[in-house]
Formats: C-alpha cells, sequence, structure tokens
C-alpha cells in the first residue's frame, strides 16, 4: 500500500515462500526509501546468514528478494520513530485489510517479526516463537524475533538460528 508519503513498503508477489511482515514502516525507511534500511537493523545480514539468499542484500536491492522467494510488508502502514508507538487496538484494527492482502498474495507462510501485532490481532496472550499452531490468512503463522537493533535480546546469532528454523522447515517442504 502506498503512504502519501510516496514510501511503498511493500515487496510482494503472488505465492512466495514467505512474506516477513514487519510491524510498521519505520521513520528511517520512509526517508530513505527502502525498508530495513536504519544500519542498527540486522534484518539482511541475518536473512543471508539463515540461508534465505545467497548474497547479503542491502536496503537498496529489496526488490531481488522476490527472486528468493521472499516478500516484505507492515502489519500497520503508518510509519513511525519506534514501533511501541503502535498501540494493540491499532493493530486490530489493521487486521482485516492486512489479513486481506495476505490472502491476495498467498504466501506459504506469514512470518511475523515479533509477537506483538500478532497477539494484538489474534488476541492471543501466550504466543512462542516459531511455527504458531494456527493458520493466519490461510498460511502457516511463524513467529520471528524482530531483527531491530533495539530489540537487545537476541543476539545476531540467536537471530540467524530463529530465522534458519524457518529457511530449514521451507527446504524440506513442510506442509506449511
Amino acid at each position: 500500500m502506498t503512504r502519501s508519503t510516496g514510501f511503498d513498503s511493500d515487496i510482494l508477489a503472488y505465492g512466495l515462500d514467505v512474506v516477513f511482515c514487519g510491524i510498521n514502516p519505520a521513520a528511517t525507511a520512509v526517508a530513505d526509501g527502502h525498508n530495513f534500511s536504519n544500519r542498527s537493523n540486522r534484518f539482511w545480514p541475518v536473512l543471508h546468514l539463515a540461508g534465505f539468499t545467497d548474497t547479503r542484500l542491502q536496503p537498496q536491492d529489496e526488490r531481488r528478494l522476490l527472486e528468493y522467494g521472499c516478500g516484505i510488508t507492515a502489519v500497520v502502514a503508518r510509519a513511525t520513530q519506534r514501533a511501541d508507538e503502535i498501540s494493540a487496538d491499532e493493530f486490530r484494527r489493521a487486521r482485516p485489510e492486512f489479513e486481506a492482502k495476505m490472502r491476495h498474495h498467498g504466501p506459504r507462510v506469514v512470518a511475523f517479526l515479533g509477537k506483538r501485532a500478532f497477539a494484538a490481532m489474534t488476541g492471543t496472550s501466550d504466543v512462542g516463537w516459531g511455527r504458531h499452531p494456527d493458520q493466519f490468512a490461510d498460511a502457516t503463522a511463524w513467529i520471528l524475533p524482530n531483527p531491530s537493533g533495539l530489540n537487545r535480546s537476541f543476539t545476531l546469532d540467536a537471530l540467524v538460528v530463529a530465522y534458519a528454523e524457518l529457511r530449514q522447515a521451507l527446504k524440506s517442504d513442510l506442509r506449511v
């Protein structure tokens, strides 16, 4: 969806293996015109180290993700300085449009970057990491740690392990 700023955070196509769903566009992404462009964000190195890409892509290469069967979107369209500026109610209000977008694009996996958006939209209080037992928008729901540099709970190695688990499930053609 194109924002009033002219920034379109969606990198989507029909039938992707996985769509990585951020919480919302960061103000830095809007300013730079590319997803996960903040230097402290570990998204691009994690994708490469976890085996999703054969080279470390840069934010300006984001459309190349489609070549690897991956996409990017955000649950909430509104850009903010910090993700914690999005309330649980805003996630709930965003769900119908977001879910329709995911159904329209039909990915095998909808991978939420962090627990907050998924928990708020589904009303699930105890969300674990990894594959969720319930589907979301007719796709497997997978919960990954947010790669933001502000997320100090996860080291780079821990992020790589979590993302590699999803990559391995996709490679082994897990019935997702």
